[in-house]
């Protein structure tokens, strides 16, 4: 289902042909997955921004399916698709809840240099996260929905155990904290979500090469369609 949030409706020189450098980087044994540029729009795009086949992924941290995608794609997609150079992925965050946007900010805390890291580490701790993040918020939500906003994803975030994460891939508690206090970040981050087309059916969603893959949700599904388009 599709879920637009506000934050107050939250309480919150001369290039080489695509293929052609990819063939190169393969050549050169350049791992791509280490290579995360961010765009004007404010995503971020892992592995090679020549790539023949550049996909988008709409992205909830909450959901289940991105998660259970997540770890499923993560041989194929990352450790062959994109460290080849024949693929990139850019992330596109899809907000649904307040859980999902502290998240969003703790991935995004450590710049392009811990991106890929920390957005890895969201889908494969979420069973962990969230179930701790669900439990927190019904005990306390109504308490901390009188804070402001920095108060309220700072608590969110340590009791859910995001915080944790986000020191584990190499963030200092300053960092986290002035990350989840940058109100200027969160609507860059709910921006991105308002901006998604019409047609997104639900997370995860995915377009390749600027076609929407519709009614795809799992890797079985996605996979041969990347393969068809050239990731190799």
């Amino acid at each position: 289902m599709r879920l637009f949030l506000s934050l107050a409706a939250i309480g919150l020189g001369l290039a080489l042909p695509a293929t052609a450098m990819a063939a190169q980087a393969q050549r050169k044994g350049v791992d791509w997955t280490t290579h995360v540029t961010q765009t004007p729009a404010g995503t971020y795009v892992i592995g090679n921004p020549a790539a023949r086949v550049k996909l988008v992924e709409y992205v909830s941290y909450t959901c289940p399916h991105c998660a259970d995608f997540a770890v499923k794609a993560e041989p194929v997609l990352k450790d062959k698709m994109v460290r080849s150079g024949s693929t990139s992925v850019e992330i596109r965050h899809f907000i649904r809840d307040r859980l999902d946007l502290a998240a969003a900010l703790i991935a995004r805390c450590g710049g392009a240099a811990k991106f890929a890291s920390l957005n890895t580490a969201m889908s494969a701790q979420q069973k962990t996260w969230l179930a701790r993040g669900m439990d927190y918020e019904q005990a306390n939500g109504q308490r901390i929905g009188t804070y402001p906003l920095a108060a309220q994803m700072r608590a969110l975030a340590d009791g859910a155990g995001l915080s944790a994460i986000g020191k584990a891939g190499g963030l200092s508690d300053a960092q986290i904290g002035a990350c989840l206090a940058d109100r200027a970040a969160a609507d860059r981050v709910v921006a991105i979500t308002t901006a998604a087309p019409d047609t997104i059916e639900g997370t995860p969603g995915f377009f390749i090469n600027g076609k929407q893959a519709m009614g795809v949700f799992t890797w079985d599904a996605l996979q041969p369609l990347l393969r068809a388009a050239g990731a190799r």
